[in-house]
This record gives structure tokens, sequence and C-alpha cells, in this order.
């Protein structure tokens, strides 16, 4: 990195002034990056998507419908406003309730409002006919794309609290651990900048690919917390350094040695993320992208603008100091330290015990694909769509949409008899409750009949049912579930309906589809993404550390407190503690937290292990390496783990639950492994292992770390 590392110094002035036109440039196109975030993410090319579309266009089937609810309002006032609604010439039909008594209760009625443009901007409309609905009591836009806007809305309002919640807990971290004004300001200014750059970055990522509304949250959660956790371990090093050396070349040690760590520990957050992408879902698709995004932005700014501002400061990076740091810190670490590897037997298994009662909740954890419960409950949508549910009773039974193709068309005797005979298999299931065919539309039971009418001046009256349910080559089979869409049965049957006994190739939409698919895509690729993160991980940490067992150990640490994490988040979410009403897990979030922590631990593990490699170089003593490594490190570890705690875990106050979930996650984990695992694990196991952690096969003669020369 030597080139690397002249090219800033000499030009640190240079790449202040590009990175301030980066960063305007940037901050103009952030802005419209809220407006552009549509949909919660759940969505994929699979077989729901190919019958959507096949429905839609062939069979008249809306894209999507939502609901118009009227709580205690008059007959009259509903035909008004559903014929101002109808006016606006947005939908592609309109069910009243007054002429449908499905729809209609005394107190309770609600509208479905049907849509058949695949391209309409869903925001747009719900806004729009919400304006026209604005001043009636007692009338609510409810349903997928009203709810999707309003967790949009929620999620603006999340960011706000979350960063003035934590934004000021971590300048209070940063005074504390640096004293000064100035030196706790830079990191912040370094992590705006990552975070204006990204969201920037992202706005014109989301003019080509979908990007999920969580994207908003999660994104800066974790841009601002990498990159500040950077700057601060950065700027540490560089203090240390410019205590015996001149300004330059405290510079050039801290990128050298802090820097490599960086690019090392920020490589394994990005395996991390980007195995997300094998998982072909939308939001993880955006998750990873974006997360890649902040990942480059937070070490190009760490290890460009940041030494650039530090030459830029010079001294004064020590002014207006407010806090006088103790010098005995180090000393107070380095005792802490030489009690743990004293008593390493006693401390593993204490660790290990600890750790494992809080992952025993995980045998019961209950994930589901987040619903209405994503929305705060203050939400009017929300209580409507809820209050329907209730009244209705529409979770209780889901359609499923079945399309059959036949060579030679349906329109002969054995394409009759086919259909007979789909229709009396599917209702000879138990589950079914009602099937939609041209037999049971005509009241017609047989195919002979169906023929001899087919066939006579009647034909005129049975064309509008074929053409309902026949259109080409494809046939359309409407299935009512007695289960709801969500549940294991509902999958479980479009699963199996693949092995009809009339040997036939069917696909299948609906709710019960949806989830299915998600589900299984998340399932069947989990293992991919697991051991692509874990292997590629051991390799990095492996060329980094020029050791085997040290890596290994790392993943085993990181696993174990991972598992204790999602034990916790059953414990509180799903049973209900600490004030949150008992729930599920959002499906993501096991995926999401994995791949996150997974990296962002390893932050620490690098940032720790390197300082004892380096003293491990110079002295060739395990034991010393290790108290001297956990002595220099600790503090501002500890310092930069509460950082991403604050940071994080403010999203716990906020109301979109599966962003909740995901920061108070983040937060725990981080926790477990900046004290249980980095304070009393790692140098335990340091100390049993001895020499062993330094074991490389292949390597002869006298352990060489491979580090940079001091540069004076």
């Amino acid at each position: 990195m030597s080139k690397f590392t002249q090219i800033v110094i000499n030009r640190y002035k240079w790449i202040i002034l590009v990175w301030l036109v980066f960063i305007i440039l940037m901050g103009i196109l952030a802005i419209r990056l809220p407006s552009m975030l549509q949909g919660d993410g759940f969505e994929m090319d699979g077989e729901y998507a190919e019958v959507t579309e096949m429905t839609s266009e062939q069979f008249s089937m809306p894209v999507e419908s939502m609901f118009l609810v009227f709580e205690d309002v008059e007959d009259g006032l509903i035909e008004d406003v559903l014929k101002e609604v109808d006016d606006l010439d947005l939908t592609s039909s309109i069910e009243s309730p007054l002429e449908n008594s499905d729809l209609y209760k005394e107190h309770l009625s609600y509208a479905l409002l049907h849509f058949d443009d695949q391209d309409a901007d869903m925001s747009a409309i719900v806004t729009e006919i919400r304006e026209a609905i604005a001043d009636e009591n007692g009338i609510t836009l409810t349903g997928s794309s009203a709810i999707t806007q309003d967790i949009n809305t929620a999620s603006q309002r999340d960011l706000i609290v979350a960063e003035a919640i934590g934004l000021p807990i971590a300048i209070i971290v940063l005074l504390v651990a640096f004293g000064t004004i100035v030196a706790s300001l830079v990191p912040i200014i370094i992590g705006v900048s990552a975070v204006v750059s990204t969201f920037g970055i992202m706005t014109w990522i989301g003019a080509e690919v979908n990007l999920s509304i969580f994207v908003l949250n999660i994104i800066p959660m974790l841009v601002l917390a990498l990159s500040i956790d950077f700057a601060l371990l950065f700027i540490s090093r560089y203090r240390e350094e410019k205590k015996n050396h001149s300004i330059e070349s405290a510079v050039a040690t801290t990128i050298q040695t802090a820097g490599r760590s960086i690019l090392f520990s920020a490589f394994c957050v990005f395996i991390g993320l980007g195995a997300l992408l094998f998982i072909q879902v939308d939001i993880f698709q955006s998750i990873a992208i974006g997360g890649m995004v902040v990942v480059s932005m937070a070490v190009l700014n760490s290890l460009t603008l940041l030494p650039a501002v530090l030459l830029l400061l010079g001294d004064k990076i020590d002014k207006w100091q407010v806090l006088k740091l103790k010098k005995n810190g180090a000393s107070r670490w380095r005792t802490f330290a030489n009690g743990v590897i004293k008593r390493p037997v006693i401390i593993t298994i204490s660790a290990l015990v600890l750790l494992g009662i809080a992952i025993i909740p995980i045998k019961n954890m209950d994930v589901s694909i987040p619903q209405m419960d994503s929305l705060p409950a203050s939400y009017d949508s929300r209580q409507a769509f809820e209050a329907v549910d209730e009244e209705f009773g529409l979770d209780e039974e889901t359609m499923v949409y079945l399309i059959a193709d036949r060579d030679g068309g349906w329109d002969n005797k054995e394409g009759y008899e086919e259909i007979l005979e789909w229709e009396s298999y599917l209702q000879e299931d138990e589950l079914v409750g009602e099937v939609g065919t041209i037999y049971s539309v005509s009241e017609i039971d047989s195919v002979e009949a169906w023929e001899q009418t087919w066939e006579s001046p009647m034909q005129e009256q049975l064309l509008p049912i074929w053409e309902t349910f026949v259109q080409d080559d494809h046939l359309f089979i409407p299935v009512t579930l007695r289960v709801p869409g969500q549940s294991d049965e509902a999958q479980d049957w479009v699963r199996e309906i693949k092995d009809n006994p009339i040997d036939k190739e069917i696909l299948a939409g609906g709710v019960a589809r949806f989830n299915q698919e998600i589900f299984d895509e998340i399932f069947d690729k989990i293992w991919i993404v697991l051991s692509s993160i874990i292997i590629t991980t051991f390799i990095v940490l492996m060329i980094a550390f020029r050791s085997v067992l040290i890596p290994l150990k790392a993943i085993m640490m990181n696993i174990i407190g991972l598992g204790a994490t999602f034990g916790i988040l059953v414990y509180i979410f799903q049973y209900g503690h600490f004030g949150m009403e008992a729930g599920t897990i959002a499906l993501i979030i096991p995926v999401i937290v994995f791949s996150l922590v997974f990296g962002l631990s390893m932050d620490y593990e690098v940032f720790l292990i390197s300082r004892i490699q380096e003293e491990y170089a110079k002295t060739l003593n395990n034991d010393h390496a290790t108290v001297e490594g956990l002595a220099i490190t600790s503090k501002i570890i500890t310092s930069a783990a509460l950082i991403m705690i604050v940071l994080t875990g403010a999203f716990a106050f906020t109301d979109v639950m599966p962003v909740k979930q995901i920061g108070v996650g983040i937060a725990i984990a981080i926790a477990i492994d900046a004290t249980i695992i980095r304070l009393m694990l790692v140098p335990s196991l340091m100390k049993l292992f001895g020499k062993w952690n330094w074991w490389m096969p292949f390597r002869k003669g006298r352990y060489q770390a491979g580090l940079p020369k001091q540069i004076d």
C-alpha cells in the first residue's frame, strides 16, 4: 500500500476537493431516493409472477385490488364516494358493497378497487385516491399499495427518530474515547459523507433496479455505524503513532496498519452482504447491492477522505479538549487481560454456558413473511384492514389460481373430459372449498350434456362462461382453499398440486404460491449463502493472519454468538417481553442479521487479532502478545462496538417491525461479540491454544507476520 499511501499524502487537498464535489452531486441525487422506493421487496421472478401476468392479460383478472373501507357510513355517501373515485379514471373496475351483499354489513362495509395496469405508479394512485376522500370521516383506503406507501412514510419518520437518538449518543462516546471536540466530530463527518454518497449511488441504481422500501432504514443504519467505526479505529491508531512521529509519518503508518485491517474487515462485511445475491428475492438483492455500496463508500472514505482531513487538520485534531483521558487506561485493560488468561478454562466454560442458555429459545423460532404487522398499529390503513379481516373473515380462506395448458386446445371432447377430470380431482380434496370451471358455473354435470348444449343454439349463453375459463390453449381454474394463504397447509397444497394424478403440468398463483415460493427460495439457498460466507471468510482471515486455527475459532465464536442473538430475539419479539407484543420473527431477519453481523463482528476480530499478531511477530510470546493486544485495543474496540450498538439499537424505538427486529438483532449481536466473545472467549482460547494459534501448514522456520515496516 506504499504507493497508495504516498498519493494520499501528496494529494490530500485534491482528495478533499474531489470528495466535496462528489458529495454535493450525490446529495442532489439522494433527495430523490425515498420517492423511488416501492414495495416491501418480497417479489421474485417465479411462477406466482407468471400466473399473475397470464390471468391479468388473458382472463381479465386484476393485477392488484385495494379496499375502500366504510365504517358507519350511510349508503348515500358510499355511492357518492365510489362515483367520485370512479371519475378519477384510475381503476379498471369497482365492486360496490351496495351491489354485493358479501361486502356489506350494517356498520362496516368495503368496496374492491381493481387495477389492471402492471406498469401503473401505484404510489401516485394511492395519493390521488386518498386526496379525493380526505374530507370524509369513516372512509379509509387500505390494501397492498396503500400499506406500502404508509410503511415508506413510517420508515422515513423512523430514520429521523433513530438518528436523533443514536447520533448524539455516538458523539458522546467519541468524546469519551478522544477527549476533544475536533477528533470526535471527524468520524461523524466521515459517516455523513458516506451516507450521502451511498444514498446518491443508490438513487442512480434505483433507476434501473427495484429497491425495497426497507433500504431506507437498513442502509443508513449500516453505513453510519461502519463508517464511524472505521474512522474511530483509524484515528485512534493515528493519534498513537503521532506521539512519536511526524504527522505525515503517522498517517502513512496508520494507512498501512489500521488501513490494512480496515480492508480485511471490510472485505469480510462485503462477503456477508454479497452472499445475499444468491437469494433471488428483491429485498435480499436490494440489501446486498446497498450493503456492497455501503462497504465500498465506508472504505473509500476511511482510506482517502479521512487521512486527507487528518493531514489538513494537523495538530488541530486535539483542539477543544473537554475531557482529560486517563493515562492508565491501557494498564487497567492489561490487568483485566492477565486475569482472563490466568483462568482460561473456567472463563471459557462460563462464557459458553451463558451463550448456550441464550441459544435455547431458538428451537421455537417461528418465521413469517412480514404482513400487516410491519406497519405501526396507529395507522388507519392497518386498522381498517384488520377490522375488515375480523368482520368478514378474509384470512380464513385463500384463492389459488391454476393454469393448465393442452396441446390442441380445450374445445374438443378430450379437452372437455380433462376439464371435468380436473374439477372432480380438486373437489375430492378436503382443503378445497370451491372450484371454478365451465361445469360448476354452468351447472352442467357431464361431458355429454356440455357437448349437446355447446352445439345447440344455447352456445351463445355458454360462450361468456367458456371465455372466462379458457383462452387459446390455457385453462383457468380458480380454487378456494379453506385455510389461510400464509399457512403451511396452503403452501404444501400448491407444492403437491404438481404431482397430480392427471399427470399434467400445471401452474399455480395466488397468496399461497407467493408465500411458498418465497419460503422455498430462502430455505433452498440459505445453505449456499452461509457456506459461501463461512468458507470465504476463513480464506480471507487465513491469509490475513497466516494461521489456520485463528479463523476457525473466529467463525465458531461468531456462529455461537449469532445463535445466542437469535435466541434472545425469539425471547423478546416472539414470546413478547420488554413491552413487545408476542408475534413472529420476520422471515428476512435470520438471513440478513447473520450476513450483516458475521462481517461486522469480524471487524473487531480483525482489529484485535491484528494487534496481537503485531506483538507476536516481535516477541514470539503468545501470552504477552494476547495481553498487549487486548490492552491496547480494548478501549477503542469497546467504544466502536458501543457506537455500533447505539446507532443500530436506536431502531428499537421505531415502529416498522422488521426494521426494529433488524436493529435490535444487530445491537444484541455486537454487544455479545464485544463483551463475552471479544473480552472473554478470545483471550481465553488464545491462552489455551498457545503457539498453535499461529500454526500454518507448509511454513518453515520463524513465524513472519508479513506486516509493513514502521515508516519514519
